[in-house]
């Protein structure tokens, strides 16, 4: 009895021990399907609270351990400011030959206006950093619930952060962005415009820059753009927070905004963030207060195809392969075509010309576009007005627009059903006159 209490004793002691600080675990991946060759280097912080026992929150670094981020953390769990929260740090990934670093990866990783990241995040990152087992007998267990999660970066990691949440807000809800670099390096010029344009999302976003900050002008001045996503964010209706000062490209002022910024980000947790509602009047014409995606359990109605033909029939639109326009033609009484313009222009960031999913026009002569990038509402001069993001991450094979219902089926087979307020005219349909919008 004596042994058993000296034993107990001793395990009370080694879990005590190893629970009076915080843990770093360092780690590699070296085989990534995403990014060939490389290798990224990263390290898992665990705080002294986390006893094992359930999911924890997520604060998600990149560019490695900025901000002093590990010791902000401690402090911030410690008096209850921030949930029990596991932080990975992820460095960009590179490829080297020995000692010579053959080909750097961070701009290609951090800076595409595409979700490449966020899987190579998704399903290679975490799931390696959850293997790692603590000398206590604890297991690594990160929570999957987006409201749990927040990401962090600087620079070009502060856009990679942005976007990671932006285009996969199953994967994170709350950003610290400092000095962000939405300039033209791989697109990220066009947030401002994308922002306005998407249904928001639920994100809430601390956002942070200098008036100095023009690292290279050559692709655009990092202040004056960081300003204008602060801008697109404020129309959109997104819960955001931004501090503007007279720093250079540099994590000096980031790091001391940190605690303030992780404050904000957490505030009112467990409270799930909610998104905003824009001031875009289509979103404001077209969408029904809550009615969003849905798991519809029927059989896929009559999908559409990569032309249409709009109410009136007096205009015929089809895709031009290789390009972000769609064609427009007259069509006279003969039913003959002519005239043919490039005329809808569609968004593309990524510059992958992947032939359209399918389009119809609704009776209001507004046309709807299932591309990659989600659906594409174009108005009567050719201009996307709004973009309604897929219900889920994986590719959208399929499209149909039926009376008041958007419908989309992804590469598993699983359909989507969308109720809103406009109504499609099916192809071959009476022709019908609707009210113009003018020369807009």
């Amino acid at each position: 009895m004596k042994k058993l209490l000296s034993l107990l004793i001793v395990l009370i002691a080694f879990s005590t021990t190893a629970a009076e600080k915080s843990i770093i675990i360092d780690g590699k991946i070296s085989n990534s399907k995403f990014y060939p060759g490389t290798i990224h280097e990263y390290k898992v912080y665990i705080p002294k609270q986390y006893d094992g026992s359930k999911p924890a929150c997520l604060y998600l670094g990149l560019d490695g351990i900025l901000y002093n981020a590990t010791a902000v953390m401690d402090t911030l769990i410690a008096s209850g400011e921030m949930p029990v929260t596991i932080g990975v740090f992820v460095k960009p990934g590179r490829i080297a030959n020995d000692s010579t670093v053959i080909r750097y990866n961070r701009s290609n990783e951090f800076d595409r206006i595409d979700d490449t990241f966020a899987r190579f995040i998704e399903t290679e990152l975490l799931p390696t950093a959850e293997k790692h087992n603590l000398a206590d007998g604890r297991t690594i267990k990160i929570s999957k619930d987006p409201n749990d999660r927040a990401i962090s970066g600087a620079s070009s990691s502060g856009i990679a952060s942005f976007n990671a949440t932006f285009l996969r807000p199953d994967l994170f809800s709350r950003i610290y962005t400092t000095c962000g670099t939405f300039v033209s390096m791989r697109g990220g010029h066009e947030y401002p415009a994308l922002i306005r344009k998407y249904e928001p999302r639920p994100m809430r976003v601390y956002i942070h820059d200098g008036s100095n900050d023009a690292w290279n002008p050559l692709f655009g001045h990092w202040y004056e753009q960081n300003i204008l996503v602060a801008s697109a964010l404020e129309f959109a209706g997104y819960e955001y927070k931004a501090v503007w000062d007279d720093g250079n490209h540099s994590i000096k002022n980031g790091s001391k905004l940190f605690p303030d910024a992780m404050r904000y980000l957490w505030k009112d947790y467990p409270t799930p963030v909610k998104a905003g509602k824009s001031q875009n009047n289509m979103f404001q014409a077209i969408l029904l207060d809550g009615e969003n995606w849905n798991t519809y359990n029927g059989k896929m109605p009559k999908t559409t195809i990569k032309s249409a033909t709009s109410p009136d029939g007096k205009l015929f639109t089809e895709t031009e392969p290789h390009s972000d326009w769609l064609v427009s033609y007259t069509i006279d009484e003969k039913g003959e075509k002519s005239n043919r313009q490039q005329y809808y222009w569609l968004h593309n960031t990524l510059h992958q010309y992947y032939d359209i999913i399918g389009m119809l026009y609704a009776t209001d002569g507004n046309l709807y576009v299932a591309t990659k990038m989600g659906i594409q509402v174009c108005d009567h001069s050719g201009r996307v007005r709004a973009i309604l993001p897929y219900p889920t991450a994986n590719n959208i094979v399929s499209f149909a627009f039926e009376g008041n219902n958007l419908y989309v089926k992804d590469i598993n087979g699983k359909i989507f059903i969308r109720k809103i307020n406009a109504t499609a005219h099916p192809q071959g349909a009476p022709n019908i006159t609707y009210k113009s919008q003018g020369e807009g």
